[in-house]
């Protein structure tokens, strides 16, 4: 029974117990079944300042994301790739990573919102493309 007083949702009365309905008060009722209302909706969205941190946080990764890729395309250099074929390579990778960060950092902001196929899909598209892309022009001499 202490378990029913502390429950802060829908609790309905025990069977032969009492109603929790005084029938000798002079019209005043106290109803049995408690309802606690969630103070947020889990569907609700984000709030602006998390899509804020979301948007400063892939700023940084794009940021990271540009010296690798020219990191890259100087590593395919050395192998004796083309300069242009490394640099496209280097592009395509840049392409792929930003693919992945985007749908990593859109999945922790919402997932119940984001995590749809709808959004997923094409992020996904686009990064497998851009990573057979980049291996295909890597190649080149």
């Amino acid at each position: 029974m202490a378990e029913q007083s502390s429950s802060k949702g829908f609790s309905l009365p025990i069977p032969g117990q009492s109603t929790g309905v005084d029938k000798s008060s002079s019209g005043t009722t106290t109803p049995s079944i408690q309802i606690g209302m969630p103070q947020t909706n889990a569907l609700d969205g984000p709030e602006p300042r998390d899509y804020a941190i979301a948007g400063a946080v892939l700023a940084v990764l794009l940021i990271a994301f540009f010296f690798v890729r020219g990191a890259y395309a100087n590593h395919l250099v050395g192998k004796k790739v083309s300069p242009n074929s490394a640099n496209a390579a280097g592009w395509w990778l840049f392409i792929f990573l930003t693919g992945l960060a985007m749908a990593a950092v859109m999945a922790i902001l919402s997932p119940v919102k984001f995590l749809a196929p709808l959004f997923m899909a094409p992020l996904g598209l686009v990064s497998v493309v851009a990573l057979i892309l980049m291996l295909i022009t890597g190649r080149r001499r």
